[in-house]
């Protein structure tokens, strides 16, 4: 498991650094793309569960709602009426099937996948929200957009670590059995530490106050969780074991993707509500 962790982290980190550290357009470009990849696999993993998506109109509709939120002059308003016309197109879509109630289930599909795999937009979003970091910060250099998505990326990651390692060395006691059966407390707390400390390390370095890691981590850390036991969830109802088979070890895109889906829009909450 350890190595396929390990290969899987050799194919996704170097184009990842790489967009991090070429920042804008690139950012925006690698984005959308795991966002069309993420659709095509959630489309399929509905169909398994037994529903009926418009797997081509709902990727294209969440690859718009990824490129939208990279324009300069992105509000809610104008993400919020591309997808009440993403859910227009969907209805009419479903008009075809000639049962309603396989319609109105094709429809609710459709609209969910697309604006569930959007929520990786928000890895755009945190950028163009993120505050300006301090000259004399240590992360200076970085920047505000790619030093919040960095933080971001490494909180997740830390996170996911932590509790694999806490799970494997003291998990005994499990929860939520019935989505996830090798989810522990004891990976649930060692999980949240790792978050903590380095979202702390990550605060300092933008200039932001360490203290306020303890809200942050375990934010994030919950998140992560979240969006995971979610994608476990979608898997569970289509009697899947992985989401895809792009990535070795790994499975698929969003099998990489799950906790950033939730955790991207936490922390654009908190750097809205809580930094700016």
């Amino acid at each position: 498991m350890l190595r396929q962790r390990a290969l899987s982290a050799a194919v996704l980190v170097p184009p990842l650094l790489a967009a991090l550290l070429i920042g804008g357009p690139i950012i925006v470009a690698i984005v959308a793309v795991a966002t069309g990849l993420a659709a095509l696999e959630v489309f399929r993993l509905l169909r398994l569960a037994g529903y009926l998506p418009l797997a081509g109109l709902g990727t294209v509709l969440a690859v718009a709602l990824a490129l939208e939120a990279a324009t300069v002059e992105s509000t809610a308003d104008k993400g919020l009426l591309l997808g009440g016309i993403g859910l227009v197109l969907a209805a009419v879509g479903a008009f075809a099937l000639r049962e309603p109630r396989d319609g109105l289930a094709s429809w609710m599909a459709t609209a969910f996948g697309a604006l569930y795999v959007a929520l990786l937009s928000f890895v755009i979003r945190l950028g163009n929200a993120a505050p300006e970091v301090p000259g004399s910060a240590a992360l200076a250099g970085v920047g505000a957009q790619r030093g919040w998505i960095l933080l971001l990326v490494l909180t997740v990651w830390a996170y996911d670590t932590a509790a694999y390692f806490a799970g494997r060395q003291f998990g005994r006691r499990r929860f939520l059995i019935h989505i996830s059966p090798s989810k522990t407390y004891a990976g649930l707390v060692g999980g949240l530490v790792g978050a903590t400390v380095v979202s702390g390390a990550m605060l300092g370095g933008l200039g932001e106050p360490v203290l306020l890691a303890l809200l942050l981590g375990p934010l994030i850390g919950l998140a992560a969780q979240a969006g995971d036991l979610a994608e476990s969830m979608i898997k569970r109802a289509a009697g899947a074991k992985d989401s895809g088979t792009l990535i070795p070890g790994h499975g698929g895109m969003l099998d990489r993707l799950d906790s950033f889906l939730f955790a991207a829009p936490a922390v654009t909450l908190y750097v809205l509500a809580a930094v700016r």
